[in-house]
Order: C-alpha cells, then sequence, then structure tokens
C-alpha cells in the first residue's frame, strides 16, 4: 500500500478535499478546504485532480514520513518546509524518497497550510467526499500521530507552470458582501458593517466570531422571533448580542437569527486565513 505515515499532526490537521455540497436537505454542511484556491494549487503541483484530498495543517507543525517514493507540495501562507531538516521551501513540487521526512514550521502569518501528496489521501468517501466536518463529525477524525494515510495511485505530471509566490495574508481586510436577506431587520446595516470588527479567539471552521460595535435592530424587530432560515457559507448572522458571526464551510445549514449579508464567496479564501485578531471591514452592496 502506498502511505505515508503521520509523525506528528501539528496544532490541528484534517483531511480535507473540495467538500460534499448538496447535502443540506440533510442536514449536512459543504465543509471542504477553507481555502480552496490553496488546496487546487498543491494538486495542480503533484499532478492530481484539483479535487484530490489533502491535509489542511492548522499553524503548520506537521511531519509526515514518506513509506513510498511520492511528490509533495504545501501552499497557503509563506511557510518553512523541511526534508530530512534541509530546507525546501514551500509552493513547489518536492520529491520524498522513502524514509524520508517532511517538516512544516508555523507560518509568520495566515493559519491554514495546505499539503497534497501525488495519488491523494484515499481515506473512505462519505456523502462523496473525504472531508472532516467539524460540526457534524462527518469524515476522517483529525489526523494523529502514527497515524498511516493510505495514498491513491499517482497517475499525474507534477507541473510548476503556474507557481505563484504566496502573498502574506492582511491584518486589515475589505470583504466584500451583498446585504439581505434580513437587512431590514437593522438601523443603517450598510454603515454598521463597514465599521471595525475584530476576529476573535473562538473563532473556527464552523465561523468566525467577531467583535465591534454591535448591530441595532429596528425597534419593530427588536424582541422579534426569526423561524429558522436555510444558511449558507459566507452568511452573515447576528445573534440578539449585535456581534456578527461569519459562517465558514462547517457551518449549521439552518439558523434562526437574521442573516444581514454574505460575504462574496471570493473573499472567503482571505477569511479561511485570517488570525484572530485581524480587523474586518465589510463593503456592502445593495
Amino acid at each position: 500500500m502506498r502511505s505515508v505515515e503521520v509523525l506528528d499532526p501539528g496544532p490541528n490537521a484534517l483531511i480535507q478535499d473540495l467538500g460534499r455540497p448538496g447535502h443540506a436537505h440533510l442536514g449536512v454542511p459543504p465543509s471542504g478546504a477553507l481555502d480552496q484556491p490553496a488546496l487546487r494549487l498543491a494538486n495542480r503541483l503533484v499532478g492530481n485532480p484539483e479535487g484530490a484530498a489533502g491535509v489542511e495543517a492548522l499553524l503548520g507543525g506537521l511531519r509526515l514520513l514518506a513509506r513510498v517514493s511520492c511528490t509533495i507540495a504545501v501552499t497557503g501562507p509563506a511557510v518553512s518546509v523541511r526534508i530530512d531538516g534541509r530546507e525546501v521551501g514551500s509552493h513547489v513540487a518536492l520529491h520524498l524518497r522513502p524514509a524520508q521526512t517532511l517538516a512544516l514550521g508555523t507560518p509568520a502569518s495566515g493559519l491554514r497550510c495546505y499539503v497534497a501528496i501525488s495519488g491523494g489521501v484515499d481515506t473512505p468517501v462519505e456523502l462523496g467526499s473525504r472531508s472532516r466536518d467539524v460540526l457534524s463529525g462527518i469524515g476522517p477524525p483529525p489526523l494523529a500521530a502514527g497515524d498511516l494515510l493510505a495514498l491513491g495511485a499517482a497517475t499525474g505530471v507534477p507541473t510548476g507552470a503556474d507557481t505563484l509566490a504566496p502573498r502574506p495574508p492582511s491584518t486589515d481586510l475589505a470583504v466584500p458582501v451583498l446585504l439581505g436577506p434580513r437587512e431590514d431587520w437593522f438601523i443603517d446595516p450598510a454603515t454598521g458593517l463597514a465599521g471595525s470588527w475584530t476576529i476573535t479567539s473562538a473563532s473556527n471552521r464552523v465561523g468566525l466570531r467577531l467583535d465591534g460595535s454591535p448591530l441595532r435592530r429596528v425597534p419593530e424587530r427588536t424582541d422579534t422571533e426569526l423561524p429558522s432560515e436555510g444558511i449558507r457559507t459566507g452568511a452573515i448572522q447576528v445573534p440578539p448580542s449585535g456581534l456578527p458571526v461569519v459562517f465558514l464551510a462547517d457551518h449549521p445549514t439552518t439558523g434562526g437569527y437574521p442573516v444581514v449579508a454574505v460575504v462574496h464567496p471570493d473573499a472567503l479564501p482571505s477569511l479561511a486565513q485570517a488570525r484572530p485578531g485581524t480587523i474586518l471591514r465589510f463593503r456592502a452592496s445593495f
């Protein structure tokens, strides 16, 4: 069996592909890599289909031991990558011989590094995906030291033709959003969202919790309850505290608090790499 061994998972490493969309009616969120462009690039670099499963490593720290000859690539934020202690760099295709080790450092900025291996991680498919969903517990469990990751057959040709130097994630993000569907519940929602919001340490793959000046409801909605409605990735839900939550890929599929706006899909990868303490300003469209 083609495989690599996990020597150290780092702070938190999960198997992720491009997710399992289309199951909201079953109460199952889309899940998948939060920074999908980074996973797609890593897979192209090693010759995999873009949707192959890889490893999403939170704050780096991952160490792998090759059991077979394989090609590997690390993307996301710039990070130290070493093979047998020798610095080799990220965002390039790397060859590992059997018994060689690959180790990720901790990125200076950003949160999530993506590791693709030729053949892809071949864990069992659940509802069409190999992704770990931290909300429902679907998919393979978080990686642990001693795990063997089975690999599929390596059939593609590694390429570096579209490799770009990683840009450092910003600590002050302007995030485009579309107002609605419940913007009428709030006093001047566009102006309120345009203020400074700080990502808190209570954030995770389910959503980003924000701190700032609370959004205020219009008087006629102050004590109103809302029946549960469908939720999509990027929805900005506002609980009674007035402090928004931006839902990410492992979000619940329904919610009972009003959604004031939805983040544009192109901005989601930046939010995936935003650390606690990052400042957000929402730029609203009508």
